[in-house]
């Protein structure tokens, strides 16, 4: 993949990059497309200074705090309003707006860093016998809430942050497996493992910043999914530390012995335990890679074309299809359209709402991509090509949405995203019940918002949908114009699609899941809790 490594401060700020770190540059051209499109008046909304922020004491008991340094030595527990600052909440667009004055941070009483799955399994014990709740905290980039220090009725919360579980613990290249602790960053995984000539091929958005262990405990999808799949896909094998002990799941590549219990610990958001370490399956990494554009004419027929794709067995390795809103907002930000002539040319080829598909094939020889670009091709009808030139455009900038977020925010503009998931028979409709929920929520007076939707992950049978907004923030109540949208958009997925594609539910969703799974399943949840973590310590407020 040729993908960056990146070593970040991984601690949360004001924005996706770290302190002092530069950000994405919103040229001028931007400044006045966004003025004339969506009626922004520029504002300098910078990131407050962390001496700015209201910051409440430490009420971790002090018997604890010595139980807990016992455990992982007193260095590696911080209680410096610093600290605990840095690793309160997560990234979102409301997260971050608070980082800018514009509400209140729930702020951990400590901060615990452990050495090893040993060490944190004694940490887990120690919080559950003194009720002190525990935040599991990998790269900090939840959007939905995940992350955020709640303290419910516990006398104390602290983060459990899992830096120090940075190593990877196996290779087995005849089977194909690594495991790995549940600490390790992405890019880091990705280093590892092309010592061995291997890849994982995970590479959601959040990559440079999110953990292993957060990918599995929040149901993870990468940008590659088509060919490597989602992360609960790869996932062999999982160690979680419980209140009630050490619990192992995995042992074969397949079973017939009751439920796969491993996918509670998928997608369980740090409320069934701690993941420490996690057996992930591997594959040789590509030898060639080839990224190409194309233009349909309209989101449907681009989406017919996926769905076809998808059924016939032949996506690329990476398959993204933008709506028009979407391809408008990349092209103008960028100045693709002014600089390639792009805008014309398709024009002239009678492609009056421009959707951009971005296919990528990889291989392990020249031939085997040429083939799967051949079978993938055969059935891409009516699109204009654009050729490699625009495929590396999306690849070498497909990291870029966090940082151009900020710089958004800078300026004034609210700019969050959602998605959702559906059957193929209901992907139009869902779409555009959201995109009319948002809409109606976003505009007010000279605002007038802009709501771009891609596809990124294709099924046999559905899709996902991710939508970006983008609109003028409400100087009045800028939290409250995110929230009451983002409840729009949500009631307007309920009973076409799933509330949550890969975000997992965090707080934010938590609300819309009993629709989802039924009053059953929120009783098997719950049921699941109670038995791991009887007294409630891990992760409050979360999920159910």
């Amino acid at each position: 993949m040729n993908v960056p490594v990146d070593h970040l401060d991984h601690r949360v700020r004001g924005g996706w990059t770290p302190s002092g770190a530069a950000d994405a540059d919103l040229p001028a051209h931007a400044r006045r497309w966004l003025s004339a499109r969506t009626g922004l008046t520029p504002t300098d909304t910078p990131v407050a200074p962390d001496s700015g922020l209201l910051v409440s004491e430490s009420v971790l008991p002090a018997p604890v705090r010595a139980v807990l340094a016992d455990i992982v030595g007193a260095e590696h527990v911080l209680v410096e309003r610093d600290d605990r600052l840095g690793r309160t909440g997560g990234l979102s667009y409301v997260d971050l707006l608070v980082r800018r004055g514009a509400g209140e941070l729930p702020v951990p009483d400590a901060v615990v860093l452990p050495g090893d799955p040993d060490e944190v399994l004694e940490v887990v014990a120690a919080c559950a016998s003194h009720g002190v709740g525990i935040v599991p905290f990998g790269g900090g980039t939840s959007v939905v809430g995940g992350v955020a220090a709640l303290r419910g009725d516990k006398v104390a919360v602290v983060v459990l942050d899992l830096s120090r579980l940075d190593k990877l613990v196996s290779v087995d290249p005849v089977s194909r497996l690594a495991v790995f602790q549940a600490g390790v960053v992405a890019p880091e995984a990705e280093r590892m493992l092309a010592a061995h000539g291997l890849t994982l091929g995970h590479f959601p958005q959040s990559y440079e910043r999110a953990t292993l262990g957060g990918f599995a405990a929040t149901r993870s999808s990468g940008q590659a999914s088509a060919g490597y799949g989602r992360f609960e896909d790869m996932v062999e094998g999982v160690r979680l530390a419980t209140p009630r002990g050490d619990w192992r799941l995995g042992v074969s590549p397949a079973s017939a012995a009751g439920p796969d219990l491993r996918q509670l610990a998928m997608g369980s958001e740090g409320l069934f335990g701690v993941i420490t370490e996690v057996t992930v399956r591997v594959r040789p990494a590509p030898v060639w890679e080839r990224y190409e554009g194309f233009v349909v004419d309209g989101f449907a027929a681009g989406a017919e074309i996926v769905r076809t794709l998808a059924q016939a067995g032949v996506l690329g390795t990476v398959t993204r299809l933008s709506d028009p809103q979407e391809t408008e907002v990349a092209l103008t930000l960028s100045g693709g359209w002014k600089t390639t002539g792009v805008k014309g040319y398709l024009r002239l080829r009678g492609i009056s709402e421009p959707s951009l598909l971005v296919i990528g094939w990889e291989g392990q020889s020249k031939d085997e991509l040429l083939a799967r670009r051949r079978a993938t091709l055969r059935l891409v009808n009516g699109a204009v090509r654009l050729g490699t030139r625009a495929g590396e455009a999306w690849r070498h900038g497909r990291f870029a949405g966090p940082r151009q977020r900020d710089a958004l925010m800078d300026v004034g503009m609210c700019v969050e995203t959602l998605e959702t998931a559906t059957y193929w028979s209901k992907l139009g409709e869902l779409r555009e019940s959201v995109r009319d929920a948002l809409l109606g929520s976003l505009t007010a007076g000279d605002r007038r918002p802009v709501v771009a939707c891609h596809i990124s992950h294709s099924y046999e049978t559905g899709a996902s949908l991710y939508f970006t907004t983008l609109v003028p923030r409400d100087p009045d109540d800028p939290v409250g114009q995110w929230r009451r949208a983002k409840q729009a958009a949500s009631e307007a997925i309920v009973g076409l699609g799933t509330i949550t594609h890969h975000h997992a539910v965090g707080v934010d969703h938590a609300p819309y899941l009993p629709a989802e799974i039924g009053p059953l399943g929120v009783g098997v949840l719950r049921a699941v809790k109670a038995e791991l973590d009887p007294s409630g310590v891990l992760n409050p407020g979360k999920l159910v």
